[in-house]
This record gives C-alpha cells, sequence and structure tokens, in this order.
C-alpha cells in the first residue's frame, strides 16, 4: 500500500469479456493505491465484465468501436488525472508494482515508466508471444531508440503531459507501438522497471493472435516510420528503386557505344522510369521530412502545455518548503 499526496492518480483498464478475472484486477490496484480512482473502460463486452467491475468499485466507462486502440484513446480523453496506471483487466499484471513505477515517475520526473514483463510461467507468456515481442521490439530499437526491452508491454504509468499530447491513431493491440515510439520521438524522460507476470485465472482467454495481431504490429511500425523518419523511409525507396533501374540502363547504354544503336527500348524505358520514381521518392522525402518536423515540434508544444510531475509535487509542499524544494 502506497500513498502520493499531492497527486490525482487514474487507474484505467481496458476490458473485453473479463468477467471472471475484472475484479481481481480492480481489488488488486485498490489496495495497491488505495487513493486512485479505479476505471473500467469497457468495449462492448458479452458477459458480466461492467457489474463485476462496478460490483469491485471501479468507476465505467464505455467505447463502442472495437479495439484496444479505440479503447485507450477514449480513456485518454475522458479521464483526468496527474497521473496514469495503465494496466489490462486479465489479472496478469501484478499491482504492487504499481507504487514503485509511480515513485520512479515522480522522483525522476518521468514521462512514462514501462513495465517490463518478467515470468518463469510458460502459460503466461506462450513462446510463440515472447518471440514475436523479441523480434519487434528489437526492430523498434533499431528504428528509434533502445530504451525499452518489452516494447509490446500494457502494464504502463504515465504522465499527464504525457496522455495528453498522445495522438492516439491506432485501434488495436498495435497501440503499444505508438505508445513507445510517440515517447521516443519527442525525446521524452523514460524509464522500465521489470514486473511479474503471471498467466490468466481460469475462465479467463487472451484476445490476442500471434499472427494477425503480429502483422498488424508489424504495419503500425512500417507506418510509424513512413511517418516519423520519412526521409531514411523514401530516400530506401528510391534506392530499391533506382539499383536495378541503373544496372539495365548500363547495360543498353554498353549496347550503345558498341553498336550506336539502341536496340532495346523497352528495357531502356523501363530504367527511365525508374529514375524517375527514384527521383519523385527523393522530393517526397524531403518535402514529408520538413512536415514531419512541423507535427513533431506541435506535438511537442503539446506536450509542454502541462507541468511536469515533479511541478505538481513542488506546488503540494507547504509555502515554507517551497524555497528550498527549489
Amino acid at each position: 500500500m502506497a500513498e502520493f499526496p499531492g497527486y490525482s492518480i487514474a487507474v484505467i483498464l481496458p476490458c473485453y469479456n473479463e468477467e471472471a478475472s475484472i475484479a481481481e484486477t480492480v481489488q488488486g490496484f485498490q489496495q495497491a493505491l488505495p487513493d486512485a480512482v479505479i476505471w473500467v473502460f469497457d468495449n462492448n463486452s458479452s458477459d458480466k465484465t461492467v457489474e463485476v467491475a462496478r460490483a469491485a468499485g471501479a468507476q465505467i466507462g464505455y467505447e463502442e468501436r472495437p479495439g484496444k486502440g479505440n479503447v485507450i484513446r477514449r480513456m485518454f480523453s475522458d479521464v483526468e488525472a496527474d497521473i496514469y496506471v495503465m494496466a489490462d483487466g486479465d489479472a496478469t499484471y501484478d499491482p504492487e508494482a504499481a507504487p514503485e513505477m509511480v515513485r520512479l515517475l515522480t522522483e525522476r520526473n518521468l514521462d512514462m515508466v514501462n513495465g517490463a514483463r518478467v515470468t518463469e510461467e510458460v502459460a503466461a507468456y506462450r513462446s510463440g508471444h515472447r518471440l514475436g515481442n523479441v523480434v519487434l521490439t528489437g526492430l523498434v530499437q533499431r528504428l528509434f531508440s533502445r530504451r525499452f526491452t518489452d516494447m509490446l508491454s500494457g502494464y504502463r504509468v504515465m504522465s499527464r503531459r504525457f496522455v495528453k499530447s498522445f495522438p492516439a491513431v491506432s485501434r488495436g493491440f498495435e497501440i503499444e507501438t505508438e505508445l513507445t515510439v510517440h515517447a521516443l520521438q519527442l525525446r521524452m524522460p523514460v524509464g522500465e522497471v521489470p514486473t511479474q507476470y503471471k498467466s490468466r485465472p481460469e475462465g479467463s482467454s487472451s484476445k490476442l493472435s500471434t499472427w494477425a495481431d503480429g502483422f498488424r504490429i508489424l504495419r503500425m511500425i512500417a507506418f510509424l516510420v513512413k511517418e516519423e523518419k520519412p526521409l531514411p523511409f523514401f530516400l530506401t525507396v528510391a534506392a530499391v528503386v533506382m539499383t536495378p533501374s541503373f544496372v539495365q540502363f548500363v547495360s543498353v547504354l554498353r549496347e550503345f557505344l558498341v553498336t550506336g544503336e539502341v536496340a532495346r527500348f523497352p528495357t531502356l524505358f523501363v530504367a527511365l522510369s525508374g529514375f524517375v520514381i527514384a527521383a519523385m521518392a527523393i522530393v517526397s522525402a524531403l518535402i514529408l521530412d520538413t512536415v514531419s518536423r512541423g507535427r513533431r515540434e506541435a506535438r511537442h508544444l503539446a506536450y509542454l502545455r502541462f507541468p511536469g510531475p515533479r511541478a505538481k509535487q513542488t506546488s503540494a509542499l507547504p509555502s515554507d518548503s517551497k524555497e528550498t524544494a527549489l
């Protein structure tokens, strides 16, 4: 049990058919963060998730559009707090880790603390999911930054300025990727702590599809690279198109130098078309890089509208203690 005076804390739990686990999840966070408001956002559940969550003491929110990304977008819009603790409603994440994560966020003035999953239970973290997480996390590390070891964790503590500057685009489970890249691209102060991860309780089943959702996450990574790093993305496209075109053009040029004739007009036409496409990709790269910078600056300005966690802590100090804190 931990208390954080001066802060309003919201625990936000996206749920779909979690009747078997939501009460345990709500009660766990109530014990770990007694001053927090627990929010359960239901995503068209066909079971008694809402009734069980309400009986356990949670506030209820609704999002009719299917998909975890849509639910998180709604939660970020509707819930007001200084600190947001996000987890799943399936009782797999350890609520006892929440106070440590909140404390790290407030003491170091961070904007997000990621709960990296640690488990020895095979049923909790299936080999396919584990491998997919390693591959996709490694890809994001290579493309953006090596700040996180478990990019797909659904357990995060976030500041108000992170949540209110996040332009949620994702609809499904690829939302974790978008959250990670948002923090990395704005170069926010972030942290990560290992947290225990356990298997679902009996009667609860996972909604994650290894292959389908893995493909969506991979597609989201490609989309974010295009949106956030258009210069290297389109220069790569230009290089891919230019290389075979250049090879074909050189072969036609050699024949022309020897014979004085162009015998393969279709090949020449294809090669020149490749040059045109590559040139268009380069121009697109330069234009979109400027657009991307502008959008990133706009998000940063939205981020700066809200004070960090430490500023909130300082304002809560007694008047005779503020000078010492500063």
